[in-house]
Order: C-alpha cells, then structure tokens, then sequence
C-alpha cells in the first residue's frame, strides 16, 4: 500500500491538475477579451478622427465652392429619400461614382476642382443611417430657411459619443432657425456655416 501511496504522489508532481489548467484558460481568456476591447474602442476612435478630418476637409471645398460662385452648392434636386429631397446624403455616393454633393442637381461639383474626392463615413453601408446615430452616412442640406446657398450644414455621427465637438457644434440658418441634431450623448455632430 506504501508504495501505490508514493506512484501517485510522484505522478501529481509530473503534471497539472484539471483545476490549474481550468485557472490558466480562465486567465488567458481574460486577458485576451480585455485586449480585444482595448483594440475595438482604439479602432472606433481611429474611425471618428478621420470622420472629422474628412467633414473639416468637405467644409474647406465648401467654402472654395463659395468663394468661386457666391453660393454653396444647393441641396435641393439631390433626390435622397432620406431624411428627405432636400438633403444630400453619402449612400448616394454608391450610385454616383463616389459623388453625392451637388448643386441642384448637377453632380461632381467639387472634385477634382475643390476636393480631391467626397467623404465617405468609413463604416457605410447600402443603407441610410438617419439620424446617424453611430455613423455610417453623412448628410449635407443648403435650402431654404431664408437664404439658400448662403448657409450650409452637415450632420454627422461618432461612435464615440463623449467627443467636445458634441457640446460646441450648431447651426443657425439666415432665418434664426437653429439647427443641432444632438442631444450631448447621442455623438450627433452638426456643422456648417451659419448666416453669412
């Protein structure tokens, strides 16, 4: 009986219990969640920085258009259902040659000659996002509200909504009308030029 005491004590010693290799998979799956969400919240954050550098670079065109013809491109005729007739959207891009800014209706009106190519929300998809909650389209709108042409706005979405753009952004359109499509949670961005 001694020596079948002393076989498994030698046996325990040469390898690892159920329980300690249970402990080490439990840990490396920790560990490797824990990377997996550092990695996505890194990506996101990569996805909203070029967001604003590509509005930032859409509203310098903007603003060379304007210079140019005395107007911003019009929204009008750009035949997106969604919100609706009035708006530009970035899904239209898809049916367009990578255009989706126009003015009245005539397309192409900034590339190459202010802008070397029209954003796209690096997570579109086929479908309008509205109100862009997230991301994945962007929206552009120059009519009415007593001066179309002469003011401009473009909303867009983060995935991240805690940003300081959120709390400083706004339009006013030339008829005191006030434009701000976020709430301070939601990551709704809304830019543009207010009355001239």
């Amino acid at each position: 009986m001694t020596q079948i005491i002393i076989f498994n004590q030698s046996m325990r010693t040469k390898g690892f219990t159920l329980v300690e290799l249970m402990v080490v998979v439990a840990i490396v799956s920790l560990l490797s969640s824990i990377v997996s969400v550092s990695l996505s919240t890194a990506r996101s954050k990569g996805r909203d920085a070029q967001r604003i550098t590509e509005i930032r670079q859409l509203q310098g065109a903007l603003e060379l258009y304007y210079l140019q013809y005395g107007h911003y491109p019009l929204s009008l005729n750009c035949n997106a259902n969604t919100p609706n007739n009035l708006w530009c959207n970035s899904v239209e891009s898809l049916h367009y040659s990578g255009v989706w800014v126009r003015d009245s209706g005539v397309k192409g009106i900034l590339v190459p000659q202010f802008i070397t190519h029209e954003p796209i929300d690096p997570s579109q998809t086929t479908s309008v996002n509205w109100p862009p909650v997230g991301g994945r389209t962007y929206f552009y709108f120059s009519d009415g509200y007593g001066g179309s042409g002469q003011w401009y706005m473009i909303v867009y979405g983060l995935e991240n909504p805690n940003n300081a753009l959120e709390s400083s952004d706004g339009v006013i359109a030339p008829n005191g009308t006030y434009f701000h499509y976020g709430n301070g949670i939601n990551g709704i961005i809304t830019v543009g030029r207010s009355t001239r």
